[in-house]
């Protein structure tokens, strides 16, 4: 028996069709945890002996190996290569997740955020040495304000909820500054859920406002709640379900009659940007996420960006530093004096996620306004040809069309015996990420589905035809065992997704034999 054979515990059986005697699916290669592989004594590096000493550490000294796994260079490499080829990523396909933006990152970005001189920046540096970096951040600024149509813009909130934040407590010191206490904030059933979560990490109580039949915020509603201990109304616009919000006017004068502050979360500003400037609308504040709207990667834990612009009355309480023009070019200001005797102080560390601000700014020069324009109707008519398409087979939860995302409810699975869910998991083996999944929460069994502008007709259609195919089969009658088993191509089936959150296994320990247990 050879080494290999015995690797395998002996030869096995002959294996059934579609399995293996390694649990290899051709190129997607079953991988075994990194400690699961170690071999005492083996290195990928040759260290040398280190000089005699005497140890500090006193009865604090290691007394046992550290735990680390011993592997040479090929296997670490081989390692993470073969998990990587189990992720998806946008560069794999179709993302489709609603609400989240899956665009594609061009690669100009990534070639200017590493150009040097900006990858290898410090943020403490002397202001003399980082004038492009300023100089970049104040451009990336102006073009903000010019397509928010904002007179001011906070450049540091690190990621969305951070700009929410920001928009929230420059909303609270606005209303110290007039001399007034209001605890309440006003947000739609359907908004993210960080919106309610930032109203009340500020201390304010969170009212909810209901949507009328066509998906929108229902006027009367929010006009009934609306009195003068209102501080603000948080409106995603378009909306999670992702439709315009017709009387977003009204709504912004009725919010301003009781001397509240009208914030939109700007996540989905993707479907607008070019077209309509949210100061036009009755914004006061508003953040965007750089890495939805303006392509920088995000996702999986990376960084997010989320500047936020602020009307004339907000404005002067934007948090430092503030960038700023002067006689020997760029400075900062960094204390609440002067000008920027009203900032709110620091909301990070630094001057905001400079990697963000270098792909953003690639992005937005090298499309120009027109192509900006163009980005967010091709976003537009992406997702209302899918929901064209899909409604043949699909239930959408609103009539009529939609902006840059399209939500269907589970209505078309009634009877069947599957659910939202089950038909997820059945895409994945269809090659594709899943739709966001029972969000918003205001539709039952909710699919959103966001194409975005970089998605072709090709794609499109290929796409199509997969959802239509298995909304098809699940229609048949005697489909939802089959469903409820998917996936089935995966390295690993379906999980137990409640007993994985509420027992999580966090840690690995060897197995130990049963003779060493019974030493």
């Amino acid at each position: 028996m050879n080494d290999w054979s015995q690797a395998l515990g002996g030869f096995k059986p002959l294996p059934a069709i579609g399995e293996t005697q390694t649990g290899n699916r051709a190129l997607q290669i079953e991988e075994p945890l990194l400690f699961e592989k170690d071999s005492p004594g083996r290195s990928g590096v040759d260290l040398p002996e280190p000089p005699p000493h005497t140890s500090r550490l006193g009865n604090a000294a290691r007394t046992a190996p550290i735990g680390l796994p011993g592997l040479s260079e090929p296997q670490v490499v081989r390692h993470f290569t073969r998990l990587s080829q189990k992720n998806y990523s946008i560069d794999s396909g179709l993302y489709p997740l609603g609400s989240c933006t899956m665009k594609h990152n061009p690669r100009l970005n990534e070639k200017m955020a590493r150009l040097p001189g900006f990858a290898d920046l410090h943020p403490l540096q002397p202001i003399s040495t980082v004038q492009g970096a300023l100089e970049l951040i104040d451009t990336l600024a102006h073009w903000l304000k010019a397509l928010t149509g904002m007179p001011a813009v906070a450049m540091s909130p690190a990621a969305g909820a951070h700009g929410e934040l920001c928009g929230l407590l420059a909303i609270h010191a606005a209303l110290d500054a007039r001399g007034e206490t209001r605890h309440r904030i006003l947000v739609p059933e359907s908004a993210h859920g960080t919106n309610p979560a930032t109203a009340a990490a500020c201390g304010y109580a969170v009212e909810a406002i209901p949507a009328n039949g066509s998906g929108r915020v229902d006027l009367d509603a929010l006009q009934a709640a609306l009195d003068t201990d209102v501080a603000a109304f948080m409106l995603t616009n378009p909306n999670t379900c992702g439709l315009f919000e017709n009387d977003i006017i009204a709504i912004a004068e009725a919010v301003h009659a009781v001397g509240a502050y009208f914030y939109c979360d700007g996540a989905n500003f993707n479907a607008i940007v070019g077209r309509v400037r949210p100061a036009d609308l009755g914004v006061d504040a508003m953040h965007i996420n750089l890495h939805k709207t303006f392509s920088t990667p995000h996702g999986g834990g990376g960084p997010g960006s989320g500047p936020v612009v602020l009307g004339g009355a907000l404005a002067p309480y934007a948090p430092l530093p503030w960038v700023v023009h002067g006689t020997e070019g760029f400075g900062l200001l960094e204390q609440a004096a002067g000008p920027a005797a009203q900032a709110l102080g620091r909301l990070k560390g630094n001057h905001g996620q400079m990697g963000m601000f270098v792909r953003a700014l690639a992005y937005i020069m090298s499309h120009g306004s027109d192509g900006l324009r163009q980005v967010s109707g091709d976003a537009v008519l992406n997702a209302n040809y899918l929901l064209a398409e899909l409604s043949v087979e699909l239930t959408p939860s609103f009539p009529g069309p939609c902006m840059h995302e399209a939500l269907f409810d589970d209505g078309f699975l009634k009877g069947t015996g599957v659910t939202t869910l089950d038909f997820a998991k059945a895409l994945i083996d269809e090659g594709y990420h899943p739709m966001t999944m029972y969000f918003p929460l205001v539709v039952h069994g909710a699919l959103l589905i966001e194409p975005t502008e970089t998605e072709s007709k090709q794609e499109l259609d290929r796409f199509i035809a997969v959802v239509t195919a298995l909304a098809r089969r699940a229609k048949t009658g005697d489909a939802a065992e089959w469903f409820r088993g998917a996936p089935y191509l995966t390295p690993r089936r379906r999980l137990d997704e409640t007993a994985a959150a509420r027992k999580p296994v966090l840690r690995w320990l060897p197995v130990v034999a049963a003779a060493d247990a019974a030493g």
